[in-house]
């Protein structure tokens, strides 16, 4: 039963009653995905819709003045959230995908050169590499992989001897959604900088589960996506230090982006406008707004917490199972991969299914790292506030039954 229930290191979390999409006896444990949206935020976005809603800056109207008043006040929150240095670098977008192409297309294009180079990982979502591949078609940068340790971290000793002045830009995976392990983010951006290299941090799977500081992460970019922090879908935030975010060439041309229009010539507006072309999605902003009251209502701390003490707790029992492989790291943020030998990832899914425990099967977006691992696909667990041990113990029972199955 999805629920929650106190485990050893960790603050208990008696949240599962705050969302109302997860039933009794259903656990859902595809968090890294998307998260379940607790009742403070479909009140928010309901709310929004039903009683205040207008568009923002361009009403002269009071109900406008006001959204445009919330919609600002929730990129002021997102500021806060990131200590950010001012809510102007923080840019609205629909997710990190677009955050990511954003500064590809805008600074990465505008910027980089033939023979200039850019750093990935071997762990990195396709939405950090597919944008970075365009990039190198169209101006004919290359790209370099950092290997991974054996445990499945980014391996910045690696990092460290490969760079070298031609990186103009380091793109990396704070959290990997897949084998959940934790980036030292500011040993990366220390690495970066001594060649003179841009950072950008991919944050998805990190803002909801660890606390984030752009300043003392020192990065230059970070992106993260609002469905995966308890928020609205279609709503996500690039931030970027004000001066890169200045260097910048818009990417979308339309209204709210611009200073002056004439068929002769457009100037643009400062940023963030300048990247925030057309209406926004602007009740997906206040539905952000108060996905980040939520949890730092809880408190990230407590969050990493109770989901370390999960993670700790499945594969203590997932590796009594001997059909059952275990990767990456065994403090792995929030998510535990593994596979089922003689099983493929979506027999496994299918059933654990049938036992009402709902998971993530396939390659997670990350064929490059279903290569290095040796597989094809993995069976991905993971965890959000709403979860506890029962669904720990759920999990067990499920792949106990693959396991008589495929015997």
């Amino acid at each position: 039963m999805a629920g929650s229930s106190t485990l050893t290191g960790a603050t208990p979390l008696e949240r599962v009653s705050d969302f109302p999409a997860i039933p009794a006896g259903w656990s859902y444990l595809d968090t890294a995905a998307t998260s379940q949206k607790p009742r403070a935020v479909i009140d928010a976005i309901t709310r929004a819709y039903d009683t205040t809603y207008a568009t923002v800056h361009r009403g002269v109207y009071q109900r406008s003045a006001d959204m445009t008043l919330a919609y600002e006040a929730a990129r002021r929150r997102v500021a806060t959230f990131l200590g950010a240095g001012a809510p102007e670098e923080c840019v609205f977008v629909r997710g990190a995908t677009e955050g990511i192409n954003l500064v590809a297309q805008g600074w990465a294009e505008r910027h980089l050169k033939a023979g200039d180079r850019i750093l990935l990982s071997m762990l990195e979502h396709h939405s950090n590499i597919v944008p970075w591949q365009l990039v190198a078609e169209r101006i004919g940068v290359a790209i370099d992989v950092v290997p991974l340790t054996q445990d499945g971290r980014i391996d910045l000793d690696a990092m460290a001897t490969m760079i070298r002045p031609e990186h103009k830009l380091v793109s990396l995976a704070h959290v990997s959604n897949v084998l959940g392990s934790v980036l030292d983010a500011r040993r990366a951006a220390d690495i970066a900088h001594s060649a003179g290299a841009k950072l950008l941090l991919d944050g998805c799977q990190a803002v909801p589960r660890i606390a984030v500081d752009v300043a003392a992460l020192d990065c230059d970019f970070y992106v993260f996506s609002g469905h995966k922090l308890y928020g609205p879908t279609g709503i996500g935030v690039l931030w970027g230090r004000a001066d890169l975010l200045e260097a910048m060439h818009p990417v979308q041309g339309g209204g709210a982006m611009i200073d002056r229009v004439t068929f002769e010539r457009t100037t643009y507006a400062p940023p963030p406008a300048r990247f925030e072309a057309g209406t926004p999605h602007i009740v997906g902003a206040l539905g952000l707004h108060a996905a980040i009251d939520y949890v730092e209502s809880i408190g990230l701390d407590a969050i990493h917490g109770h989901e370390a003490a999960l993670v700790t707790a499945t594969r203590e029992a997932l590796g009594r199972i001997n059909s059952v492989r275990l990767l990456g790291p065994d403090d792995a943020a929030g998510i535990v991969s593994f596979v089922v030998e003689g099983v493929h990832p979506h027999d496994v899914g299918t059933i654990l299914d049938e036992e009402r425990v709902a998971i993530r099967a396939g390659h997670h977006c990350a064929q490059p790292l279903m290569d290095v691992l040796g597989v094809t696909a993995t069976a991905r667990a993971s965890f959000g506030v709403y979860n506890g041990r029962a669904d720990v113990d759920a999990l067990v029972r499920g792949l106990e039954r693959v396991s008589r199955i495929f015997g």
